[in-house]
């Protein structure tokens, strides 16, 4: 666990800056709010000259989307939790790489989820720089074994993986592979990346699904058509919100 975070709050209004503030002192003793910006304009002046581990962020900002400051920002390199009232931007949210997506009002549940993701990624983080220039890569391929030994993939050219009796197949851009771990093992395995378990038999690579079916189905970029559990679906639509939007 990294000893000392750094943080800054972006959002229009006092009260709500407020409560994240308190939450996050309460439940977090090792972060340190730097500064905390009320206006859309110091919001973007702050993220390109300030350096911060994590960005609390809301949607909307004085009427302006506080997306566009990532856009205009697209080399930041700090975690982004989202907080905000307006859940139809989720997907666009995670387009970004958004470490979470919180829906005010603010529960605990939620925030502790969020953040403790953004403290993993910032672990990885410094750990991969350790590595650096080592020869070892973290948190950019997995080790895949199969009957013939153990096969390397970068994560992002994994579309999904499919449960097959004890076994698993992953299918990526260019090649399938049958893997003699589990697809529970994956699970584990995935956690923390933009994976989802849509199905006890399938894990999607959220950056490749391309619809979802309201049937209760998701289509992949490779036209996989994978089903969605009744147990999963509300928990897959929150980060997909504007998804249903596809669904008319």
């Amino acid at each position: 666990m990294i000893n000392s975070v750094s943080c800054i709050i972006i959002d229009d209004e006092d009260y709500a800056i407020g409560l994240l503030s308190e939450s996050l002192k309460e439940l977090y003793s090792n972060i340190k709010i730097v500064k905390t910006f009320t206006t859309w304009k110091d919001g973007l002046e702050a993220l390109r000259t300030m350096k911060v581990d994590i960005v609390f962020l809301d949607i909307s900002i004085g009427g302006k989307n506080g997306l566009d400051i990532l856009k205009i920002v697209p080399t930041l390199d700090s975690e982004i939790i989202f907080v905000t009232a307006y859940a139809e931007y989720a997907l666009e949210a995670f387009k970004f790489s958004a470490t979470g997506y919180i829906v005010k009002p603010i529960g605990d549940t939620e925030l502790i989820k969020a953040v403790d993701k953004a403290l993993e990624r910032l672990h990885n983080k410094k750990m991969a720089s350790q590595y650096k220039g080592t020869g070892v890569q973290l948190n950019t391929k997995i080790g895949i074994p199969s009957g013939k030994g153990v096969s390397y993939f970068d994560v992002d050219d994994i579309i999904y993986f499919e449960a097959v009796n004890n076994y698993t197949k992953v299918v990526t851009k260019n090649t399938e592979l049958i893997s003699s771990y589990n697809i529970g093992k994956f699970t584990s395995i995935l956690e923390g990346m933009p994976f989802f378990h849509v199905h006890r038999s399938f894990i999607v690579n959220l950056n490749y699904v391309s619809r979802f079916e309201a049937v209760g189905a998701v289509i992949m970029i490779n036209k996989k058509e994978i089903p969605v559990s009744r147990n999963s679906r509300d928990e897959f639509l929150k980060l997909f919100t504007s998804l249903q939007s596809d669904m008319a």
